[in-house]
C-alpha cells in the first residue's frame, strides 16, 4: 500500500534460529509471546561494532522492538529488529555442554515445526519452550528427560499426544502392553497391528510421568527405560510431522544400559516401581516447565 509506514511494536521472544544475510546482517527466527513465530532482519549484527549482536544468539530470551506489521497485512513478511535487550541468554550456558546444546537445538527446531503459520499467536507453546530452555540451563533434571517432556507436551498442544491410558483405536481403558506409532499410542490385543512395539511397562509409565509433570518418578528411572522412552517419543513426533528433525539424531542420549531393557513380562534393572501419582513436588516442577 502506497504511503504505508512500518509500525513499531515490542514483544519478548525466544530466538529459535539465525541465518546469515549479506555481509553483515542476519535473519532471526523468533517465537514471540504475543505474535507467534516471526522472522526478522537484524541489520549489522555480524559486525564487531554491533550493539546487540551477541543478544540475538539461539536459545536466548530477549525483549525486542520490531518494525513491521504484526498482523502481516502490509509490507514484507520480514520484520526489522531495531532494539534488543537480553532477559536471559541461555545459549551461553550451553556452548561447552554438547548434550544440553543438542537438546536445546531439538527443542528450538520442534518449536519452529509446531508453528507452521507465521504471526499466529501460540502462548502455551512459547511458555513451554521458554520453560524447557530454562530447565536445561538450571540442570535440575536430566537433559533427555527435559527434552522428552517438551516433545510430549508439545505434541499434546498440537493434538498428537500418544494414547497411554486407553487403546488408541477402540478407546478401551487400561494399561495395554503394545504401542503402535501409526495407530496413535498404546493398543489393546484386539486392535494391535502387525509390527507394534512392546515396551517395558516402566517406559509407558515414564511417558505418562513426563506428560503430567511427575518428576519425582521420572528422575528415579534408569538409563534403559529413558532410552526406550526417547525412541518412542521421537518416532511418534516425526510420524506426525511427516518429516525427520535434523537435530534429533544428534542428541546425546547417554551410554546404553548394560543389557537390554527387560521384556514386558519380566523384571530387572530397567523396571522401576509403578507410578503412584504426582504430588506437590511434581506440580511445582510442572509449573517450571510451562511457565
Amino acid at each position: 500500500m502506497a504511503g504505508y509506514r512500518r509500525q513499531l511494536y515490542r514483544d519478548d521472544a525466544v530466538v529459535l534460529r539465525v541465518q546469515k544475510l549479506g555481509e553483515s546482517d542476519r535473519i532471526i527466527t523468533l517465537l514471540t509471546r504475543r505474535h507467534g513465530r516471526l522472522r526478522a532482519v537484524a541489520r549489522g549484527v555480524r559486525r564487531t561494532t554491533s550493539k546487540f549482536g551477541a543478544r540475538l544468539e539461539p536459545f536466548g530470551h530477549v525483549d525486542l522492538q520490531l518494525a513491521g506489521d504484526p498482523k502481516g497485512n502490509h509490507g514484507s513478511s520480514l520484520h526489522t529488529i531495531s532494539q534488543a535487550e537480553g532477559i536471559d541468554l541461555y545459549g551461553k550456558r550451553f556452548l561447552g555442554d554438547y548434550p544440553r546444546y543438542t537438546a536445546a537445538s531439538a527443542i528450538a527446531e520442534t518449536a519452529e515445526r509446531l508453528t507452521p503459520i507465521e504471526r499466529e499467536p501460540s502462548l502455551r507453546l512459547f511458555q513451554l519452550t521458554l520453560g524447557a530452555l530454562r530447565s536445561l540451563a538450571t540442570g535440575d533434571h536430566a537433559t533427555t528427560l527435559v527434552l522428552d517432556a517438551y516433545l510430549l507436551r508439545g505434541m499434546a498442544f498440537a493434538g498428537w499426544a500418544p494414547a497411554l491410558t486407553a487403546c488408541a483405536v477402540c478407546g478401551t481403558p487400561g494399561r495395554h502392553r503394545a504401542f503402535s506409532v501409526p495407530a496413535g499410542g498404546a493398543v489393546c490385543p484386539d486392535c494391535r497391528p502387525p509390527g507394534a512395539a512392546h515396551p517395558a511397562p516402566a517406559t509407558v509409565d515414564l511417558m505418562s510421568a513426563l506428560t503430567t509433570g511427575d518428576w519425582a518418578y521420572a528422575d528415579a528411572t534408569e538409563t534403559g527405560v529413558r532410552r526406550e522412552c526417547s525412541g518412542l517419543v521421537a518416532a511418534h513426533l516425526q510420524w506426525h510431522l511427516e518429516r525427520a528433525l535434523r537435530s534429533l539424531p544428534l542428541v546425546d542420549r547417554g551410554a546404553p544400559a548394560s543389557g537390554a531393557v527387560p521384556p514386558p513380562g519380566g523384571a530387572g534393572p530397567g523396571v522401576v516401581p509403578p507410578r503412584t501419582g504426582g504430588g506437590p513436588a511434581a506440580a511445582g516442577v510442572n509449573r517450571e516447565i510451562t511457565e
